[in-house]
């Protein structure tokens, strides 16, 4: 009996052990058949070498090449103005008209006043003629002719003051007719019609810019200083302004197909399309640089510059914000790739590269310099390699990838984030049922 009882602890111990190794052998075979991570949906640009301009870009102010507030001279009351406001003007049309008759009088009593001491000077030189030659016969004495020199220069003295005051009353005259000093654009009215204005008063009647040329005003870093003492020396370098401020970019370098993005960054931040649009076809005003300023602000690090624009279509306005580009000269046969295909980590900058297998590796390059659409490589990548430039944020080294359009890539991680919620709606705490998503 006991023989028996032994043998069948025994066998039931070995049956066990074999439930056991069976079970381990399942659960292994289950681990080994987990399935593989799918390729991530990514799109590939090839590295390509191009001409590249290298351009410095600034958000410049434009201002007028000459400003003129336009005062009185003469006081009295405004009887007419002949502009509106916002008219452009040549130098020299006349503005205002000032009451001129207390001036027309003036003028004339300062002819009156001309024309009497000049018949007493005509007389006092003949007298002074008459006694030299008496003087000679002994019919008078010296003391005498002496004395009629001194009247005829008295005389004489008086006429040149005459002829001064008639200039300064043809001038008072002159001036009840206020023009303009310089050609331009007039401001808004600041005197009208019988109001009293005072020679010399602070109250100005109008306020002329002249934008037609114009300036723009825009500050670069001195780091750049070096690139433009050398490459200006040659001639004028070209500068283009594009109002907006810096929406959209002056900068016209483009770039090999795909390198451009596929959807405009106004509409994601909800700017009027069409208004952007409107914008984008604007082109952008073409001057030069002339002005260099000898000083370096030691606050910025920046140094001003100026440029002269035709302006001929008063594109710019003095006061303006505008995106300005400074173009220095052209980088021939540069190493390109899209400018969001490089990332910046802890490491420094890096590209993913897609081998032959389809697989990522992260590879560090060295930047040279960034435009609106591309980054210049300097080190560390080849032409033609296959570069990713949207889906990095999903890739890891030695990802399996998927080549794909735009398209896929903006909806694989919609398609995620919704089965994340979908997850979370059915599995959450409160069990509750989720919202439709509004269409």
């Amino acid at each position: 009996m006991n023989i028996d009882l032994a043998f069948t602890v025994r066998h039931t111990r070995t049956a066990l052990l074999s439930l056991g190794v069976v079970a381990a052998l399942a659960a292994c075979s289950k681990k080994a058949q987990r399935p593989q991570s799918p390729p991530v949906p990514v799109v590939v640009v090839p590295a390509t070498r191009m001409d590249v301009p290298y351009d410095v870009q600034a958000n410049g102010v434009v201002s007028p090449v000459s400003t003129s507030a336009v005062t009185s001279q003469v006081e009295g009351i405004i009887t007419h103005v002949f502009f509106r406001e916002g008219q452009d003007v040549e130098k020299g049309a006349v503005l205002f008209q000032i009451e001129p008759r207390p001036y027309q009088a003036a003028y004339g009593q300062a002819l009156a006043n001309l024309a009497r001491d000049q018949q007493t000077n005509v007389n006092a030189q003949k007298e002074v003629a008459r006694y030299e030659s008496l003087v000679k016969q002994d019919y008078v004495t010296q003391e005498q002719a002496d004395q009629e020199k001194a009247t005829a220069g008295a005389a004489l003295a008086t006429v040149k003051a005459d002829e001064a005051a008639v200039e300064t009353a043809k001038f008072n005259l002159d001036n009840t007719k206020i023009r303009a000093p310089i050609a331009g654009r007039t401001g808004g009215l600041l005197v009208r019609e019988g109001n009293v204005v005072h020679a010399g008063g602070t109250t100005s009647l109008v306020v002329i810019n002249q934008i037609s040329p114009i300036l723009v005003r825009f500050p670069i870093p001195s780091t750049d200083l070096p690139l433009i003492q050398k490459y200006g020396t040659s001639g004028q370098l070209p500068v283009t302004a594009l109002p907006g401020g810096s929406r959209q970019s002056a900068d016209t370098t483009g770039g090999p197909p795909g390198m451009t993005g596929d959807a405009s960054p106004d509409q994601a931040s909800g700017v009027d399309p069409s208004a952007v649009n409107l914008l984008a076809q604007l082109p952008p005003a073409r001057g030069t640089l002339y002005f260099m300023d000898n000083t370096v602000d030691t606050l910025t690090g920046t140094v001003m510059l100026k440029a002269t624009f035709p302006n001929t279509e008063k594109m710019l306005w003095a006061g303006q914000f505008v995106a300005t580009t400074l173009h220095l000269f052209v980088e021939k046969h540069a190493l390109v790739v899209p400018a969001e295909a490089v990332v910046t980590g802890q490491q420094g900058t890096f590209v993913y590269v897609i081998d032959s297998a389809s697989t990522a590796q992260q590879r560090k390059v060295s930047v040279e310099r960034s435009t609106t659409n591309v980054s210049v490589i300097s080190a560390g990548l080849r032409d033609g390699e296959q570069v990713v430039r949207s889906g990095q944020s999903r890739l890891t080294t030695g990802a399996k990838v998927k080549v794909a359009t735009a398209a896929d890539t903006a909806s694989a991680p919609t398609a995620a984030r919704g089965d994340s919620s979908a997850h979370k709606g059915h599995g959450g705490k409160s069990g509750g049922r989720r919202k439709p998503a509004a269409s």
